[in-house]
């Protein structure tokens, strides 16, 4: 029993510090929730949550705030993730389903995240790895002409066009377009980018030699686009929403900011995704590797089309985040960005 009442006081604290970002003591626990015990006890629970590293004195104040072991604590304990209502669903739901394509997927994602949790909000493109072709198509926009759009599963659409010497709308062109399509459909379609540019690279030599020249330069063109896709990108929103916590940092938000500008360090954030889309990552203070970010959590899920996880979205903000809220947000867009792509 006694643990279980120093998981109730270390949760109000958590929740105080977190609200009024001023220490909490014993006095103001016993104020503001019904603890059922009284002020020694509290103070004695108080003193074994210090000893045991989960809360800590700053300087000479009465109060105690969370430590980094406290936060995790808290958030290990969490019993479920709170659910969104259903009011703040429906206006996810509005504002994510008016988008045009993939870039604007991401642009409304992360400033939606970072309005929602008032933190910033990181996204990751869908990862080489784990997208796949979804269908590649072929316009004639000229008799020597033609577009060639690629779709990837995970909405991207990569466009490029090439010359050809060829009449492609003469009825001989035509037909040559319509093979090309169809060949090209039933070695890429459903494969991973990696997996259908290897494939595609044999495709010349089962054509004709008078048609090659067509299907050489189709291929290239589809690699170029296929190549392009697996550049790893990252997109950020509300790095302002920082400057509201500029006491949560040690020295300054400096470090934090710079970690920010290294996209790398954020695909690194995002990259350790698990296969269940409902898991929701929480990295607090020292549990980041990168130094300027020690001061800082990160709430991450992954994202995806069905039940293929393609990338990472995330939020990240001082240590003294509401972690209930945080990961509910990043949960419920996750799911709904999920469902859009594989729509």
């Amino acid at each position: 029993m006694s643990e279980e009442r120093r998981l109730a006081v270390l949760r109000a604290i958590v929740q105080d510090y977190v609200q009024t970002s001023e220490p909490v003591g014993s006095k103001a626990l016993l104020e503001r929730h019904q603890l059922g015990v009284s002020a020694a006890t509290v103070r004695n629970d108080m003193a074994a949550l210090e000893e045991e590293g989960l809360i800590a004195a700053p300087h000479t104040s009465a109060g105690r705030v969370p430590t980094d072991l406290g936060y995790r604590v808290f958030v290990d304990k969490l019993s479920t993730v709170k659910p969104m209502s259903p009011a703040e669903r429906a206006a996810i739901a509005q504002f994510l389903e008016g988008a045009v394509d993939l870039d604007d997927v991401v642009d409304r994602t992360v400033r939606l995240l970072a309005t929602l949790t008032r933190q910033v909000a990181v996204m990751q493109y869908p990862s080489l790895t784990r997208s796949s072709v979804r269908h590649v198509e072929l316009v004639p926009v000229g008799a020597h002409r033609l577009m060639v759009v690629l779709i990837v599963n995970t909405g991207r659409v990569e466009q490029r066009v090439i010359e050809s010497a060829r009449d492609l709308l003469s009825p001989d062109g035509e037909r040559l377009v319509a093979e090309i399509r169809t060949r090209l459909n039933a070695d890429a379609a459903g494969r991973p980018l990696t997996e259908a540019s290897a494939q595609l690279q044999s495709l010349p030599s089962r054509f004709d030699p008078a048609d090659r020249d067509v299907v050489r330069a189709v291929v290239r063109a589809l690699d170029d686009a296929l190549v392009e896709e697996r550049e790893e990108r990252v997109v950020l929103a509300g790095t302002a929403n920082l400057a509201r916590f500029g006491t949560d940092f040690p020295l300054t938000i400096g470090p934090v900011l710079e970690a920010l500008e290294e996209h790398v360090v954020l695909l690194k954030l995002l990259g350790t995704m698990g296969s269940d889309s409902d898991a929701v990552a929480v990295r607090i203070g020292h549990e980041n590797p990168h130094q300027g970010l020690q001061a800082t959590s990160v709430v991450s899920t992954g994202y995806g089309t069905g039940r293929d996880l393609v990338a990472g979205l995330g939020v990240l903000g001082p240590t003294r985040m509401d972690y209930p809220t945080t990961m509910a947000s990043v949960r419920a867009v996750a799911r709904y960005v999920s469902e859009i792509l594989a729509s």
